[in-house]
């Protein structure tokens, strides 16, 4: 029962454009894990860029910045 918790700011991306996401990224999980679709659960936080420090690299990124399988190429 994999669920993901994805926050971004890359660009304004329409509701389709996110629901498309949404299905690629729950395919790549079942294809990996196993699973089910019915099993999957996934979480869609748009962050502006100027709160992104506060809200996501901060409190997520940084704590476990040594634990990332994919680390980001930037530090704030």
């Amino acid at each position: 029962m994999p669920h993901l918790d994805l926050h971004f700011n890359p660009r304004v991306l329409s509701d389709e454009d996110i629901t498309e996401m949404a299905n690629a990224l729950s395919d790549v999980l079942q294809r990996y894990l196993f699973t089910s679709d019915d099993a999957v659960s996934i979480a869609m936080t748009r962050v502006s860029a100027d709160d992104w420090k506060e809200l996501v690299y901060d409190p997520i990124i940084a704590p476990q910045i040594g634990s990332l399988f994919k680390k980001p190429g930037y530090t704030l």
